[in-house]
C-alpha cells in the first residue's frame, strides 16, 4: 500500500487523530505563549504531512493547525510552521490547500513546505540546532523514518513535545522480520529490540502489545521523554489494535493536558473512566465488557497510597495520575465519595462547600493504615 492510500478517504480514525493533535496544539500554544510572555516564536513541525485535504474534502491536520493560528492574533505573529512530505503530489496538494485558506497572508511567517525523505540528514540537523518551543508531529504510514534519535532530537529542548503515529500492527510483525531489522533497532535501540524479540516468543496477542508498548515507553524515557501517553486505535471490526498515537513530553503539565484531550476522544468508558482508545465498533454495536469498577478501585488506591498524609486535591491528582487512566474529575469524584463514606476528612468540609464540588485547594487528610 502506498503512502497516499492512507489519505484516499477521511476515515473516522483519521479525523479523531487530527482532532487530538489540533486540540493539543492549541492548548500547548496557549501555555507556551503565556510562559514566554510573547518574546519568542513557537513552531509546529510535521515531517510526514500528507496532502491538504482527504479525498472527501475534509481537512488534514496541517490545515486545522493553520486555521487555528489565523484566528488568534498572538499565534498569527509567533507561529512558524514546517511541513514535509517525500511525495511531491502531497506537497503540491498541501500548498494549494494552504494558498486557498482565508486570510493566510495574515500569518507573519509563511508556512514552509519541504519535499524530502526523512533520514539521517534531517535527524543530524535537528540534533545540532537549538529549537525554540516546538510541537513535533511524526505520522509515517509505516515506520520508515521513525526513530528514537528523531524524537530525541526535538524533545531535548525546552517547550518541545512530540506526537507520533506508532503502527503497532506492522511493528509487531517487523520485530521478527530480518528484512526490517535495522528499522526496528532504530525505533527501540538494538539492545532493547533484541530483548523484545526474545521476550515476545510464544506470547499471546494482548501480552505482546503490552510488552511492546512498555519497551517503547522505557526507550522514550531514556532519551528524555519522561511522560509518555499512548492512545489506541482498533481496526474497523474492533477486534485488533491497528495503531497507537503516542504523546511524549518532559513536563507533567503537557501530560495532563493531553490526557484530558485523549480521555474525551475515547469511544468508550467504564464507570466514567475513559478507555484511551478509539474503537469504531463500540459506537456501532453493543459489546460485552468485563465487569469492573475503576472508580471504586481509585478510592482504594488513594487510601492505600496516601495513608497518614494531608494534602490538597490537586497534589493528590498530580502525584498519582501518571500512568493511570484517571483525569482530574475522577479524583474529585473519588474524594467526594470517600468523604461521604467518612473514610477521609476534608477542609473545608462538604457542608462548607458548594454542593457536589471539590476544589483543587481543598485539603484532604487520609487515615493511617490500621
Amino acid at each position: 500500500m502506498t503512502d497516499n492510500a492512507f489519505f484516499d478517504e477521511s476515515r473516522q480514525q483519521s479525523l479523531v487523530k487530527a482532532e487530538i493533535v489540533a486540540k493539543y496544539f492549541w492548548a500547548w500554544a496557549k501555555v507556551i505563549i503565556q510562559a514566554t510572555k510573547k518574546r519568542t516564536n513557537i513552531a509546529y513541525i510535521d515531517l510526514f504531512s500528507g496532502p491538504g485535504r482527504y479525498q472527501d474534502g475534509s481537512q488534514s491536520t496541517p490545515l486545522l493547525i493553520l486555521e487555528r493560528a489565523i484566528a488568534e492574533p498572538d499565534m498569527r505573529d509567533l507561529l512558524v510552521t514546517i511541513f514535509n512530505d517525500v511525495d511531491s503530489d502531497n506537497t503540491q496538494s498541501l500548498q494549494q490547500a494552504i494558498n486557498s485558506l482565508p486570510k493566510i497572508d495574515s500569518l507573519k511567517h509563511r508556512p514552509i513546505i519541504l519535499n524530502t525523505e526523512v533520514g539521517e540528514d534531517i535527524v543530524g540537523a535537528l540534533e545540532e540546532i537549538e529549537l525554540g518551543p516546538t510541537l513535533f508531529f511524526v505520522d509515517p504510514w509505516g515506520y520508515k523514518g521513525l526513530s528514537l534519535r528523531l524524537i530525541g532530537s526535538v524533545i531535548k529542548n525546552w517547550g518541545c513535545d512530540s506526537i507520533f503515529f506508532f503502527n503497532y500492527n506492522r511493528i509487531n510483525m517487523g520485530l521478527h522480520n530480518s528484512a526490517v531489522e535495522e528499522h526496528m533497532n532504530s525505533l527501540f535501540g538494538k539492545e532493547r529490540a533484541d530483548l523484545l524479540r526474545e521476550e515476545l516468543e510464544l506470547k499471546r496477542p494482548h501480552e505482546r502489545e503490552l510488552i511492546i508498548l512498555e519497551a517503547l515507553s522505557q526507550a522514550l524515557k531514556e532519551i528524555g521523554g519522561e511522560y509518555v501517553l499512548p492512545f489506541r486505535f482498533k481496526d474497523d471490526r474492533g477486534t485488533r489494535t491497528s495503531h497507537h498515537l503516542i504523546f511524549v513530553s518532559k513536563h507533567v503539565r503537557g501530560y495532563s493536558i493531553m490526557k484530558e484531550i485523549m480521555a474525551n476522544a475515547s469511544s468508550s468508558t467504564e464507570q466514567g473512566v475513559p478507555s484511551f482508545e478509539y474503537n469504531r465498533a463500540t459506537e456501532e454495536q453493543p459489546l460485552l465488557f468485563e465487569l469492573s469498577r475503576p472508580l471504586d478501585e481509585l478510592e482504594d488506591m488513594l487510601l492505600d497510597k496516601f495513608a497518614g498524609r494531608t494534602m490538597t486535591m490537586i497534589e493528590v491528582h498530580d502525584e498519582h495520575q501518571v500512568g493511570t487512566p484517571y483525569i482530574k474529575r475522577h479524583y474529585k469524584e473519588a474524594l467526594r465519595k470517600l468523604e461521604d463514606k467518612r473514610k477521609i476528612t476534608a477542609s473545608p468540609s462538604a457542608s462548607q462547600r458548594r454542593k457536589n464540588t471539590f476544589a483543587d485547594s481543598v485539603k484532604v487528610t487520609f487515615p493511617r493504615k490500621q
